[in-house]
């Protein structure tokens, strides 16, 4: 039996000799098994094509696939998908972040036939920005509220999944791609494993708050419509609050005979309005620049260099 190990790559020349042996270590401890290493290259820019080279060279168990460019991290997993050969199939990130020597016991749970993936989470955020865990949390806890998607708390993309499943995300060829979403959404019996948070071996993350918060709303833009509704409500409040504010001037000034408000009110109210207005207009903008995107049909990736004879580049 052949277990595909993807592993997206992108700077990762400190970290890769690091998880290179650790996996060479794994693969020994689990000698019923075939495991096949999948780096996809992410259009890096310091030695990591070169490393991934060497390794083929000297190990026939190694594939790498190398992109034109920098697609990020979700087009290098899903041409991982697309290209995996095994009857198993995990995705792991090169930094250590997700222990190699977790997998003989993933494996166990998944051959016990009860579930058809084995998903890790972290039950701690130990060596993490406070800021960063704080608005992680609120992330989890407002996509599983307003979508479909099953998404857990510390959930990580680590994870082996039978082929029949692996056959499921690739069928979901969307350009705008939120894989923990997919990876909820498709359903299938997953077994949560949780561990402790593990910090990089090596070189610098790739992932900054700004760089976050902008996944979280990608996500949260490809699983919910509620913003789009929030944006509606939104506007027919506002609407009955002028209506009530008039009424209220025009019996003022009926009853009372109070001249109308100063300037001051007037333009905090036109600010106000108006920014509610620009905000909707946002929120559709987003959800008109993913459909924009979809329409387009451009392919999710495109591979300057591999050793794998039989690429697939699925649109």
């Amino acid at each position: 039996m052949t277990i595909s190990i993807i592993v997206p790559c992108y700077n990762e020349a400190e970290s890769l000799p690091y998880f290179y042996e650790e996996m060479k270590k794994v693969s020994a401890q689990m000698e019923k098994y075939s495991l096949e290493l999948l780096f996809v290259n992410d259009g890096s820019k310091d030695g990591t094509l070169a490393l991934l080279k060497a390794y083929a060279q000297k190990d026939s168990c190694v594939r790498y696939l190398s992109f034109s460019r920098n697609f990020g991290k979700e087009a290098a997993m899903y041409a991982g998908f697309c290209n995996a050969h095994g009857d198993y199939v995990a995705v792991m990130d090169a930094d250590m972040q997700d222990p190699p020597s977790l997998l003989p016991k993933m494996v166990e749970i998944l051959e016990s036939g009860e579930y058809d993936s084995v998903a890790t989470r972290r039950v701690s955020r130990v060596g993490e920005p406070p800021i960063r865990s704080w608005f992680a949390r609120r992330f989890y806890e407002i996509i599983n509220m307003i979508s479909d998607a099953d998404v857990v708390d510390g959930a990580r993309d680590f994870r082996l999944m039978k082929h029949e499943m692996v056959d499921a995300i690739v069928s979901m060829s969307e350009y705008n791609r939120f894989s923990k979403g997919i990876f909820g959404w498709i359903g299938f019996r997953t077994y949560w494993l949780p561990y402790e948070n593990v910090e990089r071996v090596a070189g610098e993350t790739k992932w900054n708050l700004w760089s976050l918060m902008k996944y979280a709303v990608d996500g949260i833009i490809n699983f919910s419509q509620v913003p789009l509704s929030i944006a509606s409500w939104s506007g027919l409040f506002m609407t009955l609050v002028s209506f009530v504010l008039l009424l209220f001037i025009v019996i003022r000034k009926l009853l009372f005979g109070d001249p109308v408000m100063g300037w001051a009110s007037t333009i905090c109210a036109i600010v106000f309005i108006g920014g509610i207005q620009l905000a909707c207009l946002g929120i559709m903008g987003q959800y008109i620049a993913k459909t924009y995107m979809e329409v387009k049909r451009r392919p999710h990736y495109i591979i300057a260099e591999t050793n794998q004879k039989d690429v697939k580049c699925v649109k």
